[in-house]
């Protein structure tokens, strides 16, 4: 094997490793900063809430929210357009529940100082079913409301996407019923498998196994993971979004050029064999999985999907629980299209959408990922 090759497939495995398991030692301090909220010294609203609202989950931790704060008393939220995943989300789907989940963050800072957020999604139209353009999201206004505050607050800086093993213990049914009751006022059915029903756990993992595959051996789907990597502090500081890696191993390699994120591994690489038998081991160890389903899948929908996904994902974590989501086999491109209609024939009634499907158990404690801040997501004035 000439050295070019071995470093594409040893490098390759090590980048898939870390990314597939979220491994990363200590991140840069600068990366993790929003982690520490805003405190109480933020005198405008708006940005008190927003600044928790950049916390919320993200496709592929892009954070591809774009917020104008030019209008008093308002905030009109927009996309990032540069911030896709046109291949392993060709229509954006995922990006519309990545902008709910901002939302669904904003409306609960905001009600525990007082206020709820009232939300105007497309106020200029809403988008077509493929593509997305520059009008706005939603425009937001922050008014008084006498409701006490949502208790899911509390969990916005403990919330974390726990893509580490879990352990084989049954999530208890207080949790589970917790999680499913946090998802109203969203119209989301949710549905739970675990134990009980050993034969629908092991259709679970196989789907889960094989759509991951796909993704793996599929040179443009892993091309568009391997672009938002960030490898070592100098590259997580700089960007704070994607995929980090901190490993001493992967940073030794990168600074010595070493590390070659220029092509895809193939199929009988060892950085794809590696992984899938990886990531089998987790699902074998995987007590529950946890989606969500939508009779519709409109523009409006998505985003209130991902409403009602960050607040189950809240309650979850209240309850000492981890999710990661499963969003290979949910993602619309013709090579998942196998996994795609089996996860929907077995969650979905006919013509309804699988929104969210995820991983659930009783995970280690892990560390909050990069996050660019609020200032890195203002329009300019």
């Amino acid at each position: 094997m000439d050295r070019r090759r071995f470093v594409r497939v040893v490098g390759g495995s090590a980048i898939l490793a870390a990314t597939a398991t979220g491994c990363s030692s200590t991140l840069p301090p600068s990366a993790v900063q929003a982690w520490q909220g805003p405190g109480d010294a933020e005198p405008d609203l708006r940005r008190w809430a927003l600044r928790h609202a950049v916390l919320a989950p993200h496709s592929h931790n892009l954070q591809s929210w774009l917020v104008d704060l030019r209008q008093p008393g308002e905030i009109l939220l927009h996309c990032d357009l540069g911030r896709l995943l046109p291949e392993t989300d060709p229509f954006s789907r995922q990006i519309m529940m990545s902008h709910g989940t901002f939302i669904e963050l904003l409306d609960l800072a905001a009600r525990q100082r007082g206020h709820r957020a009232e939300v105007n999604l497309f106020p200029e139209g809403e988008f077509g079913p493929k593509v997305l353009d520059a009008r706005p999201v939603a425009r937001i206004r922050l008014v008084p409301d006498t409701d006490a505050p949502d208790p899911l607050f509390a969990q916005i800086r403990h919330r974390h996407t726990n893509r580490e093993a879990y352990t084989p213990r049954e999530p208890a049914a207080d949790a589970l019923r917790a999680i499913a009751q946090s998802v109203p006022p969203q119209a989301a059915k949710v549905g739970f498998a675990g134990g009980s029903r050993p034969d629908l756990l092991a259709t679970h993992r196989t789907i889960a196994a094989q759509a991951w595959r796909i993704e793996l051996e599929t040179p443009r789907t892993i091309m568009e993971s391997y672009r938002v990597l960030r490898v070592g502090p100098v590259e997580i500081a700089r960007h704070r979004d994607g995929l980090s890696i901190n490993s001493p191993m992967l940073r030794a390699m990168a600074a010595v050029g070493l590390l070659d994120r220029s092509q895809a591994p193939g199929p009988k690489d060892y950085a794809t064999t590696s992984q899938v038998e990886q990531f089998q081991g987790k699902l074998a160890a995987t007590p529950a999985f946890f989606w969500m389903t939508t009779a519709a899948n409109d523009r409006r929908t998505q985003v209130n999907a991902g409403r009602a996904y960050v607040r189950a994902q809240l309650a979850a974590t209240a309850h000492g629980l981890a999710m990661q989501p499963l969003s290979q086999a949910l993602q619309e491109y013709p090579e998942q299209a196998a996994p795609y209609a089996r996860i929907h024939s077995m969650l979905a009634a006919p013509g309804h959408t699988v929104q969210m499907w995820a991983r659930l158990g009783y995970g280690p404690a892990i560390g909050p990922s990069p996050r660019r801040g609020l200032d890195a997501h203002l329009m300019a004035a």
